[in-house]
């Protein structure tokens, strides 16, 4: 799945990786249970994906979504576009996250 990231996947990879935002280490392609992540923070227990047009009210990802947060942990979805066009933002929210330990508002 690394070799075929969208644009979006690989710009966030660009901005979480080398601990890069707020000192804390994320991985890519992490599998979670039965899933694979796009990026995870262990230590935080968070999760951060990146979504295009198909994750739009896709039951799966719901499931996914419910079955994750059952299990520990926070996820946080942003649009591709999004990402793309607001970067600095994207990583705002995922700093707060962090720091105070609340999911993102942002849910695709």
């Amino acid at each position: 799945m690394r070799h075929s990231a969208t644009d979006a996947e690989r710009l966030l990879w660009m901005l979480l990786r080398a601990r890069r935002v707020a000192g804390t280490k994320f991985r890519r392609q992490h599998p979670v249970g039965p899933f694979i992540a796009d990026f995870a923070c262990l230590a935080s227990r968070i999760i951060v994906e990146a979504d295009g047009g198909q994750h739009a009210d896709n039951p799966d990802d719901a499931r996914r979504t419910a079955w994750l947060r059952a299990h520990g942990w926070r996820v946080m979805r942003f649009w591709n576009n999004e990402i793309l066009d607001n970067p600095e933002g994207v990583v705002a929210v995922i700093e707060r996250a962090l720091e105070d330990g609340t999911p993102s508002p942002s849910q695709p």
